[in-house]
């Protein structure tokens, strides 16, 4: 089972990575990986067909859409549980402390250390283990974006779920559900500033 997670987690981190020319040019690798394990691929054929039919400027654009424009679709896993407060830095420096744990020096190439693909391909490659620890504590942040990507009706929604389906339990049904899941509501600012943020739940603006 380990090596089918580690299969799927490399895969999504390259599916949800700028689709640059070296990426569109993996899609076979993916796609020969994944089918080694019963009904793997079927999550990761919405994207690999993207990639195989359109040009890649069309897709290059697409992406920065959806994923770097706004924040609906946000790749990183603390803005979800705690926006944009101060108290984001020490949970960054978490995921710091995580890499170097595993004695592996890990080139964030200028990403924050908990964007997604990052983790994913950590996990993959580094430390299964550690990387599916962080992926569990941050497994409300991963439904979220789930949500936010059924809902705009991207292939990149199914790529989620397969991602969730090797964590412990089952998905929530709803946005709602995600925050009882994990316990807590809007991340708050300790420091005077607006207490309010919306981080948690359902994303209806860029």
């Amino acid at each position: 089972m380990s090596r089918r997670d580690q299969v799927v987690y490399m895969a999504a981190a390259w599916c949800l990575s700028y689709p640059d020319a070296d990426l569109i040019l993996k899609v076979p690798l993916m796609r020969a990986a994944l089918a080694e394990f019963s009904g793997a691929v079927q999550d990761f054929d919405g994207v690999l067909d993207l990639f195989e039919s359109s040009e890649r400027l069309e897709i290059q654009a697409h992406y920065v859409r959806e994923f770097d424009l706004g924040k609906r679709h946000a790749l990183h896993l603390s803005y979800w549980t705690d926006g944009d407060t101060r108290r984001r830095g020490e949970v960054l420096g978490n995921f710091k402390k995580a890499y170097r744990q595993s004695d592996i020096l890990v080139d964030t190439h200028g990403e924050l250390p908990d964007y997604l693909p990052m983790v994913l391909e950590y996990a993959a490659r580094v430390d299964l283990a550690a990387g599916r620890d962080l992926l569990i504590r941050y497994r409300a942040s991963l439904e979220m974006l789930r949500f936010g990507l059924l809902r705009d009706e991207l292939p990149h929604a199914r790529i989620l779920q397969a991602i969730c389906a090797t964590l412990p339990g089952k998905s929530p049904a709803d946005e709602q559900a995600v925050m009882r899941m994990a316990g807590y509501g809007p991340p708050t600012e300790a420091v005077g500033l607006d207490p309010y943020d919306p981080r948690l739940l359902p994303v209806k603006g860029v």
